[in-house]
């Protein structure tokens, strides 16, 4: 009588699983990597113990932790006849790829900046039960790469009258900055923080173009000043012009007549005791990337 009540406890079993195919359980890889302003695919499948699913749908993606993270990405389906609506795209930048109702929450995500660098979490919610949900818990690590990129470069003085160049760059790695030009005194300094690299020339003693190169695994950029020191006439004061190659001569021609012309309109007429003499002002700085 025994096994017959433990036989018929089976098949009740089985019955109620007769609905029922696999278990829950949730696919993605562990690390993804994707490259700075382009996009990137972040896949997740996942299995549910039912071989047909009618009811709502939800699919959510969080980032930095599992369960509690940030919600960057929610969509609904009301049925399986229905699409999955976007309820939720962070900056708009998060599209679905995957068909929720076929197991397939794979996202993408467009224009990728250093601040999308983080661990992506995937999650399915199925209406009913409370137990009908399922989330990733490792989840995804999106690292970015990025060839490097000249973002400032430029030529400064000190109070003691002398200049020193400076370039900046980022880029992922981070990048290896050198500076060739004019021959200087070996004195540089570097210093980084994350994906950015600054390196400063100090004491620029040399006229002529300085060139800032920075290198890695993914390719490479160039930066480039043109220094220039000369004396407006009639004034014993050094002048300092930093030019872009770019209409490097126009410049100089423009510089040089209108410190020229300056020079020669002398002090006005009237001049007065208390005011000062003023040097013409033919400085002009900016970068080439």
């Amino acid at each position: 009588m025994r096994e017959l009540g433990l036989v018929l406890l089976c098949l009740l079993r089985i019955s109620r699983k007769g609905v029922q195919s696999n278990s829950w359980s949730v696919h993605v890889p562990s690390d993804v990597t994707g490259e700075l302003g382009k996009m990137v695919i972040l896949p997740c499948t996942f299995t549910h113990p039912y071989k047909a699913f009618d009811r709502a749908l939800t699919a959510i993606w969080r980032i930095k932790e599992p369960y509690n993270g940030t919600i960057v990405f929610k969509c609904v389906s009301q049925s399986s006849s229905e699409l999955c609506k976007t309820a939720i795209s962070y900056k708009n930048k998060y599209k679905l790829l995957g068909n929720p109702r076929h197991k397939d929450l794979s996202i993408r995500i467009d224009n990728l900046t250093w601040s999308d660098s983080d661990r992506y979490f995937c999650r399915v919610e199925l209406a009913g039960d409370i137990h009908d949900k399922y989330e990733s818990r490792s989840g995804i690590k999106l690292h970015l790469i990025a060839a490097p990129r000249i973002i400032n470069i430029t030529v400064s003085s000190n109070r003691d009258h002398t200049f020193q160049a400076r370039c900046t760059a980022e880029g992922e790695p981070a990048p290896a900055l050198t500076w060739t030009g004019p021959p200087y005194p070996n004195l540089t300094s570097t210093t980084s923080t994350g994906h950015r690299v600054t390196k400063e020339l100090r004491y620029l003693s040399h006229d002529g173009k300085y060139t800032c190169t920075a290198v890695n695994s993914h390719g490479r950029a160039e930066g480039a000043v043109y220094f220039y020191r000369f004396k407006a006439s009639g004034s014993s004061f050094p002048m300092i012009l930093v030019l872009v190659p770019l209409g490097v001569k126009v410049l100089v021609l423009l510089a040089v007549l209108s410190c020229t012309v300056f020079s020669r309109e002398g002090p006005s007429s009237t001049p007065s005791s208390l005011a000062r003499p003023q040097l013409p002002d033919c400085t002009y700085e900016n970068f080439d990337r």
